[in-house]
């Protein structure tokens, strides 16, 4: 695709600051619903696994954000990549013997939890469902400054100097949006001392759609189910712990991690072998004051941003746009005005603060070296499993029932 640079665009419906997997979904599913977008971001998405700053972390895409992804016109493209996710493991190895309890989702659904997709492959699929698009921009090189909401709309000054009018300002801008900042929005953030590294591996176990999480002190170890490799299963791999230690795994050459790896992963799919590269990410949970302003809303991790347990945080910013979308079909004649944006809040913040506390609440339990606190910890386990109604509710609320 060619990148639309420093062209001034006088008017369009939605601007959109964030050119992330949330921002690109955002242009991809409103410019197939007939609005006209832009799209800005000082880089351009990396769409490639070799390329340097490729996002390598995967996304599992639970039944709703498919079901978005689907509207957006992109879902067909993702689908021959994707790997099922039938089952939920919960392996709590803080305890001798440890607690492992699966979740499954034929108990609630004929169709699987969800599907795991590398991100830089959704990347590649959303940039080119964009440029398929005849009302979709997408602007590399340049970036929201700042904007100046009026009564039916609001003009946005871009760091290119270029000013635009647009009836809804979309800030999908990340955890410093800048969006958000000249809202005059605050935040509430909360930090861990936590990082997470991720990769992948492969193993000579099949992981049959099994996502596993191990948890003990410092964080969980998580296995997400990915296409196999060279012909060998494999999984791509989340481990969180204090930012010491991540910051020494990721000093190690391949041999010392890969022997760490195994230690950590309490033998889960057999020996562990590290395929490709690692990356570093910061841990912090993060939720907006409110999450909008005149003429503007916020969204993903602009909106709200948790710690990765329970595949809870991209699945929740696709459920923003789902709503905000479901609420400019409705009366697009209204885009970006004030009930709307107020039906929106009312729609997306509660749910936002219950499920970021909820994550929060869950990692302090993970991160817990009391003894008192492991114990506690299996038997919570044991109770969110074994009574069935609990478990039911449990594996729909985190679908996004509420």
């Amino acid at each position: 695709m060619a990148y639309i640079r420093g062209m001034d665009t006088q008017h369009t419906d939605i601007l959109i600051s964030g050119g992330g997997v949330a921002g690109l979904a955002a242009a991809a599913a409103f410019g197939a619903a007939g609005f006209t977008v832009t799209l800005v971001d000082p880089a351009p998405p990396v769409t490639d696994a070799a390329t340097d700053g490729a996002d390598l972390r995967t996304t599992a895409f639970l039944q709703p954000a498919q079901a978005f992804l689907d509207r957006a016109g992109v879902w067909d493209a993702v689908a021959p990549h994707a790997t099922a996710l039938q089952t939920m493991r919960i392996v709590d190895a803080g305890r001798d013997p440890a607690v492992t309890r699966d979740f499954v989702a034929a108990d609630i659904s004929d169709a699987p939890f969800g599907w795991n997709v590398p991100n830089w492959l959704i990347r590649r699929v959303l940039v080119d469902r964009i440029a398929a698009l005849p009302g979709v921009t997408l602007r590399t090189g340049v970036g929201f400054e700042g904007m100046v909401p009026r009564l039916d709309t609001a003009i946005v000054r871009l760091t290119d100097g270029t000013r635009l009018r647009a009836r809804l300002v979309i800030g999908a801008d990340g955890r410093n949006s800048a969006v958000r900042q000249a809202a005059g929005i605050d935040v509430t953030t909360t930090r861990y001392g936590q990082k997470a590294i991720t990769f992948a591996v492969t193993h000579p176990a099949p992981h049959d759609g099994v996502s596993t999480e191990v948890h003990q002190s410092g964080g969980p170890f998580t296995l997400v189910p990915l296409p196999d490799h060279d012909g060998q299963p494999c999984s791509s791999v989340v481990w969180m712990d204090g930012g010491a230690r991540i910051a020494a795994l990721a000093a190690m050459d391949d041999a010392s991690f890969t022997a760490a790896a195994n230690a950590r992963s309490h033998g889960v799919n057999g020996p562990l072998t590290l395929v490709g590269k690692r990356s570093v990410w910061p841990i912090v949970s993060q939720i907006a004051d409110r999450i909008t302003a005149p003429r503007t809303a916020l969204v993903a991790e602009a909106a709200h941003v948790m710690p990765p347990i329970g595949a809870q945080g991209l699945n929740m910013s696709l459920a923003d746009m789902a709503g905000l979308l479901d609420l400019s079909v409705a009366t697009p004649d209204a885009l970006g005005e004030a009930p709307m944006l107020a039906a929106y809040a009312r729609a997306r913040h509660g749910d936002m603060r219950l499920r970021v506390t909820g994550i929060d609440a869950l990692n302090r339990a993970s991160i817990a070296v009391s003894p008192l606190v492991h114990d506690l910890r299996a038997l919570g386990v044991r109770a969110l499993h074994d009574v069935a109604p609990v478990r039911r509710r449990l594996m729909r609320l985190g679908l996004g029932a509420r």
